[in-house]
């Protein structure tokens, strides 16, 4: 006689992996909806909620993409996140069906001046809605009015201001006299401690050094950020090493500054020619020639061992790395072959911003020999070897544009940025986690925001096209997702023609 068996015992003792998962996963999503309720029961309206339902997903935590998905925001947060035949939606939940769509974090630019284009207007009018359109939704500003900027992340912070959210540093600390403003001289160990406590009373996140620092003074600095707990970022001055920079704690590093110079076997003859003065009534033409001299001369000392011996300081002191390699192409090292200057988002550009940007390039650019431009192209190429070199040993490395530098479009050129990385070396994965998972570990903030996932903000980018079939594809932008609002496409081209608006009337 054949027994018959207990039936739930079998059912358990058979069950799928598939129904396991829905089970556990309805029982959790059931907890998290009937907590989001009763965190409003004071209030008659439960909080907004959205679904993004059969996109395919890409969390930027290093997993495979996974199709057929669905994301559930409630309010500001991602409640949850599943296939979408086990996915429940409630009532009432507005849904937005992305089949063929990709879905991946908000962006972040992690070099950006917000109020380098003249205040209030310049950041609220101009650089924040370019930023925000192009599916930026956290930056760090590596510099500017502090004011200006506490005022815009409260307004931020409070929903008064839709727009990315912000990490500051506020004034540069730079030396006597500063190379931008707005700025905080120091020459001295007093000057450096007061001006970090002023900061770190005021609120700011971090620290920005700039070039013209003394060596006594950038490592003053470096010693007050120490016994303030506070990171400090920027430049490497030009008095001081890239390698000094690393082992006195500097954070990160921006443009390579004193990178290449740091990879070379005559690093301490190139500072001193760096340094050493011109005839007395030297020319314009024999000062060009002396910079031309050395830029072939810091080429042509390249070291392998050397390269490798900076990068081994990089890795052990954890000392990342923003490269901005847009701005090198578009102000540094630009050539004929990579002129922005003629780019069709110039209609989003202010024109009294625009007229001073082509005013810049027209001194830089006069008198430029074929051979110069060559010398330029050779440096752009050695400073995508050396990221490259970087990335594939392993130094950490964020994407970030200087906006409003020069020709870097606010917003779109974040896009080229990682365009440029990948050309670099980076795989496409590679190139969405330096935009979105890096930064926010970076920040200390991975635990709410930089990958898609349960819990954390609801800042997310929704793209036509599959980016790791061709980073370009970032570019192909849906909708926009900030605080689990969603801003499609109609919005989006609203906010441009705006902004296009905007730029002719200024």
């Amino acid at each position: 006689m054949r027994l018959q068996p207990n039936l739930p015992s079998a059912i358990s003792a058979t069950e799928s992996g598939h129904a396991h998962f829905c089970r556990n996963f309805l029982g959790r999503m059931t907890l998290l909806l009937s907590a989001a309720l009763l965190s409003c029961s004071c209030s008659s309206t439960p909080p907004p909620s959205l679904a993004i339902t059969h996109v395919t997903l890409i969390d930027a935590t290093g997993a495979a993409p996974q199709p057929d998905m669905t994301v559930f925001l409630v309010d500001e947060q991602i409640a949850a996140i599943g296939p979408s035949n086990s996915v429940f939606i409630p009532r009432k939940t507005k849904t937005f069906d992305a089949t063929g769509k990709f879905l991946i974090p908000g962006l972040v630019d992690m070099h950006v001046h917000l109020t380098g284009a003249s205040e209030p207007s310049g950041s609220r009018e101009f650089i924040l809605p370019l930023l925000l359109a192009n599916g930026i939704t956290t930056v760090r500003d590596m510099g500017g009015d502090l004011e200006s900027l506490l005022k815009l992340r409260n307004e931020i912070e409070h929903g008064k201001l839709q727009a990315p959210r912000i990490f500051f540093a506020g004034p540069y600390l730079d030396g006597n006299p500063p190379f931008f403003q707005p700025s905080l001289i120091v020459t001295n160990s007093r000057e450096a401690a007061d001006d970090v406590h002023s900061l770190i009373s005021r609120g700011v996140d971090f620290i920005k050094v700039q070039s013209n620092l003394s060596r006594d003074a950038y490592f003053a600095i470096a010693d007050a950020c120490r016994r303030e707990h506070i990171t400090y970022v920027g430049h490497v001055p030009d008095h001081v090493t890239a390698g000094e920079a690393s082992d006195a704690g500097q954070k990160s590093i921006e443009h390579l500054t004193g990178v290449l110079r740091a990879c070379s076997n005559e690093e301490p003859l190139l500072i001193r020619k760096q340094f050493a003065a011109g005839p007395r009534k030297g020319t314009k033409v024999q000062s060009r020639d002396r910079e031309l001299s050395w830029q072939r001369e810091l080429l042509e000392s390249y070291s392998d061992q050397q390269a490798a011996a900076l990068i081994a300081k990089f890795i052990g002191n954890q000392t990342w790395q923003v490269p901005t390699l847009i701005l090198l192409q578009n102000d540094a090292f630009p050539t004929a072959e990579t002129d922005p200057s003629r780019d069709p988002r110039r209609k989003y550009i202010p024109l009294q911003v625009l007229a001073n940007w082509q005013k810049g390039t027209k001194d830089r650019d006069e008198g430029v020999t074929p051979q110069e431009f060559a010398l330029r192209s050779s440096l752009m190429q050695a400073s995508l070897h050396f990221v490259g070199k970087m990335n594939a040993a392993g130094v950490p490395i964020m994407a970030g544009t200087d906006t409003t530098a020069p020709f870097i479009y606010p917003g779109s050129s974040l896009h080229e940025e990682l365009a440029l990385l990948v050309r670099a070396g980076l795989t496409p994965m590679q190139a969405l986690q330096v935009a979105t998972k890096l930064p926010a570990e970076f920040l200390g903030k991975l635990q709410t925001q930089g990958t898609i996932e349960q819990g954390k903000f609801a800042d997310l980018l929704l793209l036509d096209a599959n980016p790791f079939d061709d980073i370009h594809n970032t570019q192909k932008i849906r909708a926009v997702i900030l605080r689990g609002k969603l801003m499609d496409r109609t919005i989006l081209d609203e906010v441009l023609a705006k902004e296009e608006n905007f730029a002719k009337a200024h």
